[in-house]
Formats: structure tokens, sequence, C-alpha cells
């Protein structure tokens, strides 16, 4: 049985360090050079593939994830520190998707498959990078490189770990929504439930996923009821649990107490035999799946003499048995436990599929055009040049220069010039403003 676990998170790549302007001061070396060092690279934020894990739950409690921003250069042509990277383990199988462009970034198929789902600023460069033999002292160093948040959907398509098997209104659905988030519709008559639910449940470090399969009746593995279709998904569970219910209704309400109980131990016993042998008859595999017997609605129990006689019964065939209220909550934390616990020695089942495993590099935006805003107003649009601007020192003169270098280079001034911008008019670019000027 599969189902689709799916959160939605936001990650954000480190800036890249700043480099720095400095000159050599060293005695007894007159005119030092430039020794501003290189920033370091901005922390990425990783998406790796784990085979230890199998559903995205612990994602659900945090959302946003930000790498650190690299290092500032330093004098003596120190580079700076890169920022250390963020690792989110998901589980294999694990689809990203970018929700801005709606485009598949990545499939983990494998464990140990990772990709970079935001990746770190570079590092601005130092003066020391730009010093040629016609600028042997550049006064201007580099910004890191900024970056920006990205929203991903993070979607798995699970196989459940383990199946609640037994009658129709034995309590399964109760039962799973008292142990995950799942809401299943519970009502009073038999097949409430029409469709598996699943819910992801956390037992301490661990998670796993549960099935509520919809009850089965005696003929499910010919088709009777809704059992045939479910008995094939039940097969790729690794645990059963056998969810009896004991509050003792019976249909001889005109006997004796002694009589009723007596009945109702035999009606369960039959009930649990008929279960197992509508398991053994679709498949040896399903009959040999790992069982554990939960008796339910304890605190409802007409008979109580009868439900440890029962158990009794059980444990002597070797079934472990658990006494639950999925009401009440009474017995269910230590079934909880129990199933993590034996779900750590019993192997996943391989999933063998042709899903093309797919990596789309995010497209980035290259280009970029001219708007005139109003009157002598003007916005250069592009990522292209908004990171440039972001790079450069704008309260530093001989960075400025050098980026209005670049711009004229780039035909973003030949742009402006067309577009109307005459000396003096205003220039915007994201959230910085700048005067028109021709000259460099």
């Amino acid at each position: 049985m599969q189902f689709v676990d799916q959160v939605v998170i936001t990650v954000q790549a480190g800036y890249g360090g700043d480099g720095i302007v400095t000159f050599r001061h060293e005695k007894f070396v007159p005119r030092g050079g430039p020794s501003g060092g290189n920033g370091g690279r901005g922390g990425s934020v990783i998406i790796r593939a784990d085979g230890s894990l199998n559903t995205l739950v612990d994602l659900r409690y945090k959302r946003k994830y930000e790498a650190k921003k690299g290092g500032n250069g330093g004098s003596n042509d120190k580079h700076g520190k890169d920022g250390e990277d963020i690792i989110i383990r998901v589980p294999v199988g694990t689809v990203v998707t970018d929700i801005a462009s709606g485009n598949v970034i990545a499939d983990l198929a494998s464990d140990g498959q990772e990709f970079a789902a935001a990746k770190g600023g570079a590092g601005g460069r130092g003066n020391a990078s730009f010093a040629t033999s016609t600028l042997q002292t550049p006064k201007f160093a580099e910004k890191g490189e900024p970056t920006e948040p990205r929203e991903l959907s993070l979607e798995l398509k699970l196989l459940a770990d383990v199946g609640l098997v037994g009658y129709p209104n034995v309590g399964k659905s109760t039962l799973i929504s008292r142990i995950s988030a799942a809401k299943p519709r519970i009502a009073d008559y038999p097949f409430t439930t029409l469709v598996p639910n699943l819910g992801v449940v956390r037992a301490g470090d661990t998670s796993f996923v549960v099935a509520d399969m919809p009850g089965l009746i005696d003929g499910a593995h010919d088709g009777a009821g809704l059992g045939l279709l479910f008995l094939r998904h039940i097969e790729r569970t690794r645990l059963l649990v056998h969810l009896i219910d004991v509050s003792g209704m019976t249909d001889q309400p005109f006997v004796s107490a002694e009589e009723a109980g007596a009945n109702w131990l035999t009606e369960s016993e039959k009930r649990l035999d008929a279960i197992n042998a509508e398991l053994a008859a679709h498949s040896d595999k399903l009959a040999a799946k790992p069982q554990i017997v939960a008796l339910n609605k304890i605190d409802v129990a007409a008979y109580r003499d009868e439900v440890d006689r029962l158990r009794d019964k059980l444990v002597a065939r070797g079934l472990e048995v658990f006494e639950i209220s999925a009401v009440t909550g009474e017995g269910v934390q230590p079934l909880v436990y129990r199933i993590a616990h034996l779900l750590e020695d019993l192997p996943r089942e391989s999933v063998v599929t042709d899903e093309v495993v797919r990596f789309t590099v995010r497209p980035e935006v290259d280009s970029w055009h001219v708007d005139k805003t109003g009157d002598g107003e003007y916005a250069v649009i592009g990522r292209e040049i908004e990171v440039l601007v972001a790079r450069t020192d704008i309260n530093n003169e001989y960075a400025l220069r050098r980026m209005h270098r670049q711009l004229d280079k780039m035909g973003v001034i030949k742009e402006l010039r067309d577009a109307g911008a005459v000396h003096g008019d205003i220039v915007r670019i994201r959230e910085w403003e700048f005067e028109f000027s021709d000259e460099a």
C-alpha cells in the first residue's frame, strides 16, 4: 500500500563572504602592494537520501533551513572560512519539486544520493585579486554573492510497515487515529473504511507507517467484501497487528451471562482463525508474516474472565498479545513501542520502479531588461544585473566606477540611453537607487 507523505520546506544557502581592501605594511618593504583576501563560500543546503529513514515526519517540525554565511577575507591574502553546509536527510524515493517553477529538481532513488537544493554564494574577491600590471593598487573589493530563499515540496510514496487486520468494527480506524495524525472516517457499521487509511507513527527517535486495512470477512481471498484488493497490499507490509473486539457484543442476547461469555470466547477464536485462514489462502508469504494480537476495547469488556482465557490460549499458540483500548489509550503506548522494536529486525521489501530518476536544473534567469517606470525614472530588472550590484560596495567610489564600467560593457548603459535616460535620471536596481551617468 502506498501513500504520499508530503512536506513543504524553505531552504536558503549562505551568502558568500566579503573580500576586503588592505595593503601590506611590512617593515623595510616600501610601497607594499594589495593584500586583501577573498571571502569564503557560503554554506549549501544539501538533500541526501538515507536508507534508514522511511518517513518525512521529522521535517514537519522544522520548515526553514538556512546555511551559514562564508567568512570575510583577511589581510595578508587570508581566505575567509567557507560556510558550513546543512544536510537534510530524507527517505529513499523522495521527489523534490521547486514550488515557484513547478519543476521536479530531484528524484532520490538510491541510498546516499544527494543534490544541492540551494548552492552557497561565491565569496567576494579581495583587492589582491584585482591587481594587474596596469592596476597595481586596486582600492576596491567584491562583496559575497547573495542568495535567496527557495520553497520546495518534498513528496514520498510510502509502503506501509504495519498492517492492521481484523473483522469490521474491531477498532482499526480508532487505533490509527489514536497513534498517528490520520483522521479516518469512523462509524458504527460494517465497512466504515472503504479505502486504507495510513498514518505515520512516532516511537521515540523512530517512526513507521501503519495502514488501517478495511475489515476482512470470510471469502476475502475470493473477492468477498473489500478483502481481495487489500490482501495484495497487506503482502507488502512487514508486520501485522490483528485486532479482536473484546467488548462482549453478542448476537445471542437471550442466554445466561455464563453461556454468552462462553459463546463470545468461541466466536472470538473462530474469527481470529478465519482471518488467518484468509491470509493463508491468499498466499504463503502473507501467512508467514509476523503477527501481534491486540485485544481491543478492554475498557468495556463484558466478560473479563473470558478475555483472560482468550489471552492465555493465544499466548499458548505462541502469539504475542496486548490488551488495549484505542478509545482511552490504555495499553496503546506499550504496543506502539513493541511494534517499533520488532520492525528494527524486519527487513524492508525492496521496491522495484521503472520511474526515471530526474534531475532538472533550475533555470537561472540570465536575461535582463529596462523598464521606464515614470518621468525620468527607470528600472533595470534581471538576476545577473542584481547580483552584480549586490556584490558591489556602493560606499566605495572605486567599486562604483568598476560597476559602471561593467554595466557599460554589458550594454546596460546603452539600453538605458535608448530608453530615453539622460544624465541625472533615477535608475533603480531592486532596492538600490542611482543617478544615471554616461561617464565611467
